[in-house]
């Protein structure tokens, strides 16, 4: 079946409960950069829009609607590109600083892990694009690559 293209991923958007506290978090964590608000009738800000630096053409959106953080507590929608382990243990360092509770490093299906939470519970998976080399599909928990 032929199919259009598509050429990346713009953004993803998440909900939280509390704005302000979540976009202080993301800017320390990641260091977005807010680059639109957007109002409600009264002119309350409610969401917005920031870029992230180094990640090309996406963003992230931090949307108001308490009950839908509160579904997605525990859950792990993101998981983020980073180069080594040498970087996951640059973002150990990071989020000690911060007091921000993190995983152990983990030996994930293909690369390395480490994951933490936004203060909506929501997860955040940090994952090497470097490979550990290690086959393991048959352990429990792990992935395994499908065959057709």
């Amino acid at each position: 079946m032929d199919r259009p293209a598509i050429d990346g991923i713009r953004g993803v958007k998440l909900p939280v409960t509390d704005l302000e506290i979540s976009l202080s978090w993301y800017q320390q964590v990641f260091g977005v950069v807010p680059e639109m608000e957007f109002p409600d009738e009264s002119g309350t800000v409610r969401g917005v829009v920031c870029s992230i630096p180094g990640v090309a053409d996406s963003g992230i959106a931090l949307r108001e609607d308490a009950e839908a953080a509160l579904r997605y507590a525990g859950f792990d929608p993101i998981a983020w590109h980073v180069a080594d382990l040498t970087a996951i243990g640059e973002w150990v360092a990071l989020l000690d600083r911060l007091g921000i509770d993190h995983s152990q490093v983990i030996m994930a299906s293909e690369g390395w892990l480490l994951a933490f939470h936004d203060p909506d519970g929501i997860g955040h998976h940090l994952y090497t694009r470097a490979t550990h080399g290690i086959d393991r599909s048959g352990q429990p928990g792990a992935g395994r690559r499908v065959t057709s």
